[in-house]
């Protein structure tokens, strides 16, 4: 199994995970807020759109950067990556990291 090696933070909205074969991934803290696989996240990505004529109700957290609070392994499988939103119940397997997010060199 092809596992992390190293967590990095190059930036506040970045984070990058070397992977035990030796690539390299790095991920905006955006993207990967956006490709959260809980079940309410799942949910909302698939919700049909609201009408036009309705305004979305922002909380007060979507007026500032977003960035990773905590990011703790769940067995040997997955990640629940904590987002300073608040949002903290995504478990993002090590399948879904190695497809997100682009490789660099």
């Amino acid at each position: 199994m092809i596992l992390p090696t190293k967590l990095e933070k190059p930036s506040d909205d970045r984070l990058q995970i070397t992977w035990s074969d030796g690539l390299v991934r790095e991920y905006t803290v955006r993207e990967l807020r956006d490709a959260c696989p809980c079940a309410t996240c799942r949910e909302k990505r698939n919700a049909p759109a609201p009408p036009d004529n309705v305004l979305p109700v922002l909380p007060p957290s979507a007026g500032t950067p977003l960035h990773i609070t905590g990011m703790r392994p769940t067995g040997n499988y997955a990640y629940n990556i904590a987002f300073s939103d608040g949002h903290n119940s995504g478990l993002y397997t090590m399948d879904v990291l190695r497809e997100l997010g682009k490789e660099t060199s």
